[in-house]
């Protein structure tokens, strides 16, 4: 049901980059040291027998007071859990409970789910009587990236929550997906796009309210107007009937993680948009995964601007990065094109040392790349209008950069079981190739034979040309504010190996790589704009048992299990938090944190799992509290309605809902210190 609803079952479709340009996956498999094979025997102890499963249909409060009440952790009159500072805490056990467990001494309530009213005049959720303009003033459907800004309002802070997309199995009852109602689209159309919404904290508990129908609420759907900026902007390749200027498009789908900026807005990655257009036979959509018959959602059917044969046009403005000005309900949110145009994961920024935007964000498709922007105008400091709007054009002048990696070992060593090559390490170089760049006065292109318009319009193929290095879906991508290296979360290839399919490389360890890895990038000199990076190898996730997995270097014995790393965030302490999607161990997926320096670099712990067919997505980690987005809970094929999968979060009997999560410390201190 995840391949249905979420990327239109891009992996059981043909691979839709065939370039024969160097491949990733010989890159990366040599990050494993000799020590780490030393102890590839130990077996995996994972200290988690207390871990706080919440009790399935209990209300919110007493779900926290019974994760909290369980097991012999620290608060409950047992020595302190050890681990490096921000992760302390005695780590969850692998589990499928049908539910958000958390560790000993932590609690948690449910922030906020799909369907509560956000805006004024919208009414109460009421899944029976659903409709499209009830939806537009509620909070959307499976909630994906998350951020928390500030606010001058004492104890409250703007969340905003992208919503990626739509499983209308699981909110129709009867839904019979061959014949859609209109209603049914034009609700899925609204339970996508963002959602901005003021929460107020409890500072007794650490308990997170929504404050509905405050003044910043918003909600931006499949059919709020964008304003696209950059050198495809008012480009032929953009205009379509609706719109002959080529520079404004309705809507914004499939946003599936994120960023913050230091200027104050949001961006917000378009990720799997391919599948919600149809009939397409052009070789550049092909290159994008779209698909040559109807669509999964019908979509076509109501709206002629997802068909691809009549409106050709309309599928090319969407796969950008949008930015999103929170503070300001009434602005247009901007999709950026001179970030390219594919599978956004993410996007995540770090300033220059002369205060200049430096952009990071994967495509998350097989064999496909990751990039790097940089700006080339100084952010300007403070919130007046002017800052605002000067800042809010930063990611329109510069140059885009796509990653090329190169291994140093001969790819004879490299056999697809993560055995050592001669040189006992995994880890190479790498340089940014330039695909264009814009100013105030136009853009050049840097690929021979493509315009700077068709480089934004068609990046794949841009990235094709340059021979960029190919991943193993390259998802969310974070530099550490304290080390400035930044960290590439690939999910999975089970392709890798696989028949024609290029085989494993100093890059990617394993053939049929089902589990992923972590990439860690250093740039030279740790400047965020240089054009050459070093590379090494620091998580291959899987079974600590398998002797192809490796943790930096720290006792085996001594780590939780992990499968398929996706979304990645850090702590104040310097700690890399991952969650994880679609994890092949055969328990849920969940979140965790793993030290990135001293002694204790690659100690990873699980702090949370999450129910039933759900995603761990979003993770926020601040002081005293940990944000997740449970995503897209109960989604089992065979699921629906009349038959849940999952019960989560409000019990027996009530139609599962995605949700968004808060935990805390008992005691009130500060995450695992």
């Amino acid at each position: 049901m995840t391949c249905r609803f979420r990327c239109g079952d891009a992996c059981f479709h043909e691979v839709p980059n065939t370039s024969d340009n160097e491949y990733v996956g010989d890159v990366i498999a040599g990050a494993l040291s000799r020590r780490s094979m030393m102890r590839a025997a130990a077996v995996v102890t994972v200290a988690a027998a207390g871990a706080g499963a919440v009790t399935v249909g209990a209300a919110p409060e007493a779900q926290a007071a019974a994760a909290a009440g369980k097991g012999k952790g620290h608060g409950h009159g047992q020595s302190k859990p050890k681990g490096a500072r921000g992760l302390r805490f005695t780590p969850v056990a692998p589990n499928t409970n049908d539910a958000v467990t958390v560790p000993d001494g932590y609690r948690q309530n449910v922030v906020i789910r799909w369907g509560e009213p956000i805006l004024r005049g919208a009414p109460a959720f009421d899944p029976e009587n659903q409709t499209a303009k009830a939806q537009a003033g509620q909070f959307g459907y499976n909630n994906d990236f998350l951020a928390l800004l500030p606010l001058d309002e004492r104890g409250r802070q703007l969340l905003v929550a992208n919503h990626e997309y739509t499983d209308e199995v699981l909110m129709f009852r009867g839904y019979d997906a061959e014949n859609p109602t209109r209603e049914q689209v034009e609700i899925a159309w609204a339970a996508h796009g963002l959602s901005a919404v003021v929460v107020e904290e409890d500072r007794r508990t650490g308990k997170l309210t929504p404050v509905t129908r405050h003044q910043l609420n918003r909600r931006v759907t499949a059919t709020t107007e964008f304003r696209l900026t950059g050198p495809a902007a008012g480009s032929d390749l953009l205009k379509t009937s609706a719109d002959r200027t080529g520079r404004k498009v309705l809507g914004t789908l499939n946003n599936c993680s994120g960023g913050t900026t230091p200027w104050g807005t949001t961006l917000h990655g378009e990720e799997n948009f391919n599948q919600y257009f149809a009939n397409s036979s052009r070789t550049t959509d092909k290159r994008y995964g779209i698909g040559t018959g109807a669509t999964e959602r019908k979509w076509e059917r109501f709206d002629k601007r997802f068909d691809v044969a009549q409106e050709p046009n309309e599928v090319h403005r969407f796969g950008y990065v949008v930015e999103l000005d929170p503070y300001d309900p009434d602005s247009t949110p901007r999709k950026h094109t001179l970030l390219g145009r594919f599978k956004h994961e993410a996007a995540t920024v770090r300033l220059t040392s002369d205060g200049r935007p430096v952009v990071y964000t994967g495509d998350d498709e097989r064999f496909d790349y990751f990039y790097k922007f940089v700006g080339s105008k100084r952010m300007k400091k403070g919130s007046s209008r002017a800052a605002r709007e000067h800042n809010l054009s930063l990611l329109d002048e510069g140059t885009l950069y796509v990653a090329k990696l190169t291994g140093d070992s001969p790819a004879i060593e490299i056999d697809g079981t993560g055995k050592l090559p001669g040189d006992g390490e995994f880890d190479g170089s790498g340089v940014w190739i330039p695909l264009v760049t814009a100013d105030e006065d136009g853009a050049v292109s840097h690929v021979e034979g493509m315009s700077a318009e068709e480089v934004c319009v068609f990046t794949r193929l841009a990235g094709d040309k340059v021979g960029a290095t190919k991943m193993d879906r390259p998802e969310d991508i974070e530099p550490s504010p304290k080390t400035g290296k930044v960290y590439v979360a690939l999910t999975n290839n089970s392709n890798r190996g696989v028949g024609s399919y290029a085989k494993a490389d100093e890059a990617n360890p394993r053939n049929a790589n089902k589990h992923g890895h972590v990439l860690e990038l250093t740039e030279h000199r740790n400047r965020a704009d240089s054009l050459k990076f070093g590379w090494s190898l620091f998580l291959v996730a899987g079974d600590p048992e398998d002797s192809a997995t490796y943790f930096a270097g720290f006792p085996k014995e001594n780590v939780s299990p992990i499968s398929c790393p996706d979304n990645v965030a850090f702590d104040d302490h310097g700690n890399l938090w991952l969650s994880t999607d679609g994890n092949a161990l055969g328990t849920h997926d969940g979140l965790f944190g793993v030290a990135t320096s001293g002694e204790r670099r690659g100690e990873l712990k699980q702090f949370l799992t999450v129910p039933t067919g759900a995603e761990t997505c979003g993770p926020l980690i601040q002081d005293r509290r940990v944000l997740v987005a449970v995503q897209h809970p109960g989604e089992v094929d065979g699921a629906s309605v009349e038959n849940p999968a999952s019960t989560w979060p409000d019990g027996a009997g009530k139609i599962v809902r995605p949700a968004v999560v808060a935990v805390w410390r008992a005691d009130g201190s500060d995450i695992g210190v």
